[in-house]
């Protein structure tokens, strides 16, 4: 687990949380010793009727439209 210090949480705050919500266990420490721990939240995990009623209302998808746009975009058009 990596170690940040009270100094820099105080600082550079967001960044230090930025690295928390990508996933990392971060120790605080103040004068070299350790005086706490930061730590993602667990998020509830969707079930799979969740996710399949979210799927089941994506618009559908244009093949020639998504590639039209692909094109314009590589080829720097408006």
């Amino acid at each position: 687990m990596d170690e940040v210090s009270l100094r820099e949480l105080r600082n550079a705050g967001g960044e230090v949380l930025a690295r928390v919500e990508r996933g990392e266990s971060l120790t605080v420490s103040r004068d070299g010793e350790p005086v706490g721990e930061l730590h993602p939240v667990s998020r509830p995990r969707l079930t799979r009727d969740a996710l399949l009623s979210r799927w089941r209302a994506l618009p559908d998808v244009d093949p020639a439209a998504f590639r039209s746009d692909v094109d314009d975009l590589l080829n720097g058009s408006p």
